[in-house]
């Protein structure tokens, strides 16, 4: 079943995703050769923490961190821990952020340093997907032109589109209904509604698109090796259209160098 919210309770989420994006420029400016994905936890957290909020990724199905850190041919749910940054890494950091009782959740992958050719594309396709994915997600269209809009825009870059993680649904809990695939036909899939709420997410993959998992039973890994990407986005639909509640910096704050 999917909830809807209000938009008083919408207002809510996007408080919390204020906290978020925040969170997310503070990290940005910590990025740089020599720093441990635990350190940008570290960091992460206390900033979260001395907002009022709460990660929420931490503890969540026992995952022990406050961020995942995925770096370079890691797509998704990274533990942090010893890995120190190199120049010419990629790192997707995936934040979490609960704020009275409100989930909002998003990506952004960023270069350490200068980075080769492929992986500026990756990143800059990756999120372009994303943005793609935004004007989709309006009252009368189907999830599946949402979908669609992602498998294109990455695929006419010459890129793959992981295709056994999805996106959800989000509010008060961090994964609600619908799983939002991204790749398949438009014009499929449930209507959208004012008041869904959405967690976009694609993540890319320079080679192919299958994945396996790792030994820890979270990162997952692309499985041939290849640079991967996520951008993620926590987006309402609303009388008005699309509301990223979770933009890259906050109304007033410019963004991070």
């Amino acid at each position: 079943m999917i909830v809807k919210k209000t938009p008083e309770e919408i207002d809510k989420m996007a408080a919390a995703g204020a906290i978020l994006v925040r969170t997310l420029n503070l990290l940005q400016g910590k990025i740089r050769p020599g720093v441990t994905t635990k350190e940008l936890d570290d960091a992460a957290e206390k900033f979260i923490r001395s907002q009022g909020a709460v990660p929420a990724f931490k503890g969540y199905r026992g995952f022990p961190g406050s961020i995942c850190a995925s770096p370079n041919s890691m797509v998704v749910h990274g533990i942090p821990g010893p890995y120190r940054l190199e120049r010419g890494d990629i790192i997707s950091v995936d934040v979490g952020v609960v704020y009275d009782g409100w989930v909002a959740d998003a990506a952004r992958t960023f270069p350490v340093g200068p980075v080769s050719a492929l992986a500026q594309k990756l990143l800059d396709t990756t999120e372009g997907s994303l943005m793609a994915a935004v004007p989709q997600v309006r009252a009368g269209n189907r999830l599946g032109d949402v979908s669609n809009a992602i498998q294109t825009y990455v695929e006419n870059e010459g890129l793959s589109i992981v295709r056994s993680l999805v996106g959800h649904g989000i509010g008060r809990d961090m994964h609600e209904d619908p799983q939002i695939p991204n790749y398949g036909p438009a014009g499929r899939g449930p209507l959208l509604e004012e008041g869904m709420v959405l967690a976009i997410e694609p993540m890319v993959t320079a080679g192919r698109h299958p994945v396996r998992m790792a030994d820890d039973h979270w990162a997952i890994y692309s499985q041939d090796g290849s640079l991967a990407a996520h951008f993620e986005f926590t987006i309402a639909v609303t009388r008005d259209g699309p509301r990223v509640l979770t933009p890259w910096h906050t109304s007033g704050e410019q963004a991070a160098a």
